[in-house]
């Protein structure tokens, strides 16, 4: 076999389609972001602002966060050294897991290097814990819930997206004595909907089945100390397991899952994404810690990044731009073609410094290809401004619908 024409065949049928994702070199400027510097090709640095970044807060450049890693890695150094079960179980990773069980008002939380890998390690071990599972997950949950419930090996049920009809067809054809659980989210991150949580616990009760809540878009910036949606609607308490990510509103990096104690410590006993991976730095544990320590009292930051999500939104609208609009901080503008996407994208950079990225299929579904804003509270009146502007130039240029509403 050609090995290297084989690799050919499959990176030009994405050029071909339009979805060739390209990444750019930016540097982060610590006190100035969103703004940034762009390395163009030909090695010329270029000022952007960046309007589609995770750091939904800007907590990645707060002083709390980084006088804690400042503090952390003068103390224990670099790396952690080993596997959680190898030397790599510091202080500081049992601190942050003590933040995250108050948090969300569990007994006991697991921390990951990643909350994909959260998703993946949990989702794909509760079948060794409760043989016979069956997973009913939600169509539109993110790839890391369902590659863990994939590779499972245990049965799954996939209902329509946020569909309790649906849900409740498929719980009742199951065997009533079977285990089971629900996977969702609260925040469905690429059209910013929230999943129908109370409901979805009132089906589980019913049912006899575990929840799992995947709140990775949602933990820092709702609730009244940040727990996410399940804590805005006072639910969380009927929650089994609730996955959060460290690297989204917390500005750091990791994941993980917070639950009672018995199942976190099945989960640490048995999942291979988590006994056999090095653990994070410390430096990286602390101030993921002082993040979340922060955010528990920092109520102004929450409201006023929700206020420059509906400024943004309000002012795309009148623009007439198809917009989807949920309620929640999550910005997305509907193109529908992938390469006018990356048009768009590309010119949006170039021309006006503005970078967001394309987001293609399989990211979303063919069609529904977007550009998605991530406004945050250090995004002030000025970016804001030249952004609707140049959306509102661009979008004429390059000759799109200006539709209705898509949401």
């Amino acid at each position: 076999m050609d090995y290297t024409a084989k690799l050919d065949q499959a990176i030009n049928s994405l050029h071909d389609e339009g979805r060739y994702r390209t990444f750019i070199d930016i540097e982060r400027k610590n006190g100035q972001f969103p703004h940034a510097t762009w390395t163009r090709p030909d090695g010329a640095e270029t000022p952007i602002t960046v309007w589609c970044g995770n750091d939904y807060l800007g907590m990645g450049q707060h002083p709390v966060v980084l006088a804690a890693m400042h503090e952390a890695i003068d103390a224990a150094g670099a790396g952690s050294g080993g596997t959680r079960n190898i030397s790599g179980t510091t202080v500081y990773h049992k601190q942050l897991e003590a933040e995250l069980a108050d948090l969300h008002g569990k007994e006991a939380a697991l921390l990951f290097t990643s909350a994909y890998i959260a998703n993946d390690a949990t989702l794909s071990t509760l079948p060794k814990l409760f043989p016979g599972l069956i997973i009913y997950s939600d169509e539109l949950n993110h790839a890391s819930m369902i590659e863990g419930v994939r590779r499972n090996g245990g049965a799954k049920r996939i209902f329509r997206h946020n569909d309790l009809a649906h849900l409740r067809e498929l719980l009742a054809a199951d065997d009533p004595a079977a285990p089971k659980l629900i996977a969702f989210e609260s925040v469905y991150s690429m059209d910013g909907d929230f999943g129908p949580i109370e409901e979805i616990c009132d089906l589980a009760d019913e049912f006899g089945a575990l929840t799992y809540i995947d709140e990775v878009h949602a933990v820092g910036m709702y609730g009244p100390r940040g727990g996410g949606v399940a804590e805005r609607d006072g639910l969380m308490h009927r929650i089994d397991i609730i996955n959060g990510t460290l690297a989204k509103a917390y500005g750091v990096m990791g994941g993980y899952i917070a639950a009672s104690e018995k199942m976190c410590d099945a989960v640490r006993s048995f999942a291979p994404g988590f006994i056999f991976t090095t653990s994070l730095a410390p430096a990286i544990a602390a101030g993921a810690a002082a993040s979340v320590r922060h955010l528990k009292t920092d109520t102004a930051l929450r409201e006023r990044h929700q206020t420059q999500a509906k400024i943004l939104k309000t002012r795309l609208k009148g623009l007439g731009l198809p917009i989807i609009d949920h309620g929640s901080h999550i910005v997305p503008v509907i193109v529908g073609d992938p390469v006018h996407t990356k048009k768009l994208s590309d010119m949006m950079l170039e021309t006006y410094g503005i970078y967001v990225q394309p987001i293609n299929y399989p990211t979303v579904p063919r069609g529904t290809e977007r550009l998605r804003f991530t406004p945050s509270p250090v995004h002030g009146s000025g970016e804001m401004d030249h952004l609707v502007k140049a959306m509102d130039a661009l979008w004429s240029h390059c000759a799109l619908n200006r539709a209705e509403l898509a949401g």
